[in-house]
């Protein structure tokens, strides 16, 4: 086996479209059952809020005749369901014009989603083809998609920049081993973000998240698109005394995994978002910055507590109450998981509708 790039090796390991981790339907992801949470399947908070924030949105729109929601990488389709239920419960003349395209590359993925939000019919658009999206005026939704990005790694040498790569070692097991840039965007990522690594520091570089907030910022013409992931500015990501060895891990079954090279495809693999290089793009492309805060004083502001009281109002025993004011605490308790994500929210400076694709 000739040595890949980490890039191509973590692609194949999570997409492949017969073995990839997010491809495989014999595997349970999420839940306590699987591999991970995601904060939709924790609380049904989190969507239901998310549908209150939707709905001031779209009033500062203008209250279009019609719009879209687009969630991109919408897993088992929890928070589809949670926005829908909530918009059709409280804001009703939001739900009639709302039209919702849950978009991922997985089709495991996209048939949970499907059987998640049956209830809504043909509201509900299912696409793993970008080019088959066509949206004027909407919201662009993800949670936890950039971190699941493949990322290049390089690591500062006493001789310069080298990037890492993955090949066979004499057991026929995967292992790492250095070379040449495979790509000059590598080095120019680094002048760009005035990223100065100590000898034997290594880091994820995440290009492809250039790539797709320039196809979402080409995609929407008029609305805001909303990001929900972990991570941190520059200048803290690439810090060596914090993260000499990089943010890539592995998990499975809630625990770490200690070696990601091994047995691709049976392990989630990510790294944390470089918000500095996220809020630069969108900046580049038309995506002004309108809000960045950390997970739970987003929720908060958003209208989490109303939520939590409409929710509670509806509770039918105790254990269901039980689980929203836990759920609740999850999203706001200082320390709490919540308090590790970001929202970014960036608004489309508008253009001409007819140079949308």
């Amino acid at each position: 086996m000739r040595a890949v790039t980490f890039h191509d090796w973590m692609k194949a390991a999570l997409y492949d479209p017969d073995s990839g981790y997010y491809q495989r339907s014999d595997r349970e992801r999420w839940g306590r059952a699987g591999d991970y949470r995601t904060s939709p399947e924790r609380s049904t908070l989190f969507a239901a809020t998310f549908a209150r924030y939707f709905a001031r949105l779209y009033e500062e729109l203008g209250r279009p005749a019609t719009w879209t929601i687009i969630e991109c990488g919408a897993g088992s389709g929890d928070f589809a369901a949670g926005v829908l239920d909530t918009l059709a419960r409280q804001f009703p003349s939001v739900f009639d014009v709302t039209r919702y395209i849950v978009y991922d590359v997985s089709d495991n993925s996209l048939a949970r989603a499907r059987e998640r939000v049956l209830q809504f019919g043909d509201r509900v658009r299912f696409v793993s083809d970008w080019d088959e999206i066509s949206v004027d005026i909407g919201i662009v939704f993800s949670n936890e998609l950039l971190d699941a990005f493949p990322v290049h790694r390089v690591i500062q040498t006493e001789d310069g920049l080298r990037e890492l790569y993955v090949t066979l070692d004499e057991g026929g097991a995967f292992a790492w081993s250095t070379g040449a840039l495979s790509t000059p965007r590598l080095s120019e990522f680094c002048q760009t973000y005035s990223i100065q690594l100590a000898v034997g520091q290594t880091i994820e570089i995440n290009l492809e998240v250039d790539e797709w907030f320039a196809r979402v910022a080409h995609l929407l013409a008029k609305g805001f698109v909303i990001t929900v992931d972990y991570g941190a500015e520059s200048v803290e990501l690439y810090d060596a005394s914090l993260r000499p060895n990089g943010t890539l891990r592995g998990f499975r079954q809630h625990e770490f995994v200690d070696d990601v090279l091994d047995q691709p495809g049976e392990c989630d693999i990510t790294a944390s978002v470089n918000w500095t290089q996220v809020k630069a793009v969108g900046d580049r492309v038309g995506l002004k910055v309108v809000e960045f805060a950390p997970q739970d004083k987003f929720l908060l502001s958003a209208g989490l507590l109303t939520e939590l009281e409409n929710e509670l109002s509806l509770a039918q025993t105790e254990a269901e109450k039980a689980g929203l004011t836990i759920g609740a605490r999850e999203m706001i308790l200082p320390g709490g998981m919540a308090s590790s994500f970001q929202v970014l929210v960036q608004r489309r400076v508008e253009k001409e509708v007819s140079n949308v694709a």
